[in-house]
């Protein structure tokens, strides 16, 4: 006979979540003890050890890693039934973990949170700002539901679902030699001093990218945000590839100025990231559904036939 409770799997959920006992109690309104007493017992029942105990903190084991996405799943789909009970389906409730990059989450995430937070107010978000690698690995840990990034990800646990598209621009403070130079070529970058995010990140890549076609500068400075090289770039110390959203204000005011660079390829696709185990309730669903259809989507073909894969209606 079956012994685990759904209880307990909400204990395993949260502590994998929150990485340990105390902010899964918090997080589940009950006691220290009675966390440890469930995660013990299902432990026991499972035979099988679901955590690693390292430096004040859990995280998962190998076979925990195996078992997360069965016991969110059985979670969710609970919740689902609790919510088509009834008459009238209830409104969404719940978490939704979200990973965003640097670009999106400091510029575009009105855009990437207003459709769902107008649609599903119940549900509770709580967004990460990362760089893409940093989120790639909190989506294979499980610690977080779903990503958008600005730059590649190829890992066959992953999947790709595009949203947007997007564009680097090159920028320079208005007194610097190239902003005052007509009709640019890539030969005026001769020992342009640079400044990239740090490695890691999709804007690094990117950046990288762009200056494998130029002419050999200097890379001056690496810092870890888009603001940071943005007050950089103003202060003179260089010039940068950074995001149109975070230089249109600066561009407005004439404290930066866009240097005009067709012979560059600076377009990118924002996308969305998603474990390919982890079961994709409702709240995921709602969440990918709301960004398809948005005005600037370019990914409502896409998300249309991963719906309809699903026998869930558009």
């Amino acid at each position: 006979m079956i012994g685990i409770s759904i209880r307990q799997l909400e204990v395993f959920v949260a502590i994998a979540a929150s990485g340990t006992v105390r902010a899964a109690a918090e997080r589940l309104f009950v006691t220290q003890p009675a966390v440890s007493m469930a995660l013990s017992e299902l432990e026991r029942q499972l035979n099988a050890q679901l955590f690693d105990r390292e430096r004040g903190r859990l995280h998962l084991s190998p076979r925990g890693k195996e078992l997360l996405p069965m016991a969110q799943e059985i979670i969710e789909r609970l919740h689902e039934m609790l919510r088509q009970t009834g008459e009238q389906p209830l409104a969404l409730t719940g978490e939704l973990r979200v990973g965003a990059s640097n670009t999106i989450g400091n510029y575009l995430v009105g855009d990437l949170l207003g459709p769902f937070v107008a649609l599903h107010p119940a549900v509770s978000l709580h967004v990460s700002v990362e760089n893409t690698d940093t989120i790639a690995a909190g989506l294979l840990a499980h610690r977080i539901d779903i990503g958008c990034v600005e730059g590649p990800v190829n890992h066959p646990q992953l999947e790709i679902l595009p949203w947007r598209d997007d564009a680097l621009v090159v920028c320079a403070a208005p007194s610097h030699p190239l902003a005052q130079t007509s009709e640019l070529k890539a030969r005026h970058f001769k020992d342009a001093k640079w400044i990239l995010r740090e490695r890691g990140s999709a804007m690094r890549v990117q950046a990288e990218q762009v200056l494998s076609a130029l002419p050999a500068g200097k890379i001056v400075l690496e810092l870890g945000q888009v603001e940071a090289i943005k007050q950089a770039v103003i202060a003179g110390l260089g010039i940068a590839c950074l995001p149109y959203a975070a230089a249109r204000d600066p561009v407005a005011t004439g404290r930066l100025r866009i240097l005009d660079t067709p012979f560059l390829n600076l377009r990118r696709r924002l996308s969305l990231v998603l474990h390919k185990s982890r079961y994709r309730g409702a709240l995921i669903d709602a969440f990918v559904a709301s960004l398809a259809a948005a005005p600037d989507s370019v990914m409502v073909n896409g998300i249309d036939a991963q719906r309809r894969s699903k026998g869930i209606q558009p």
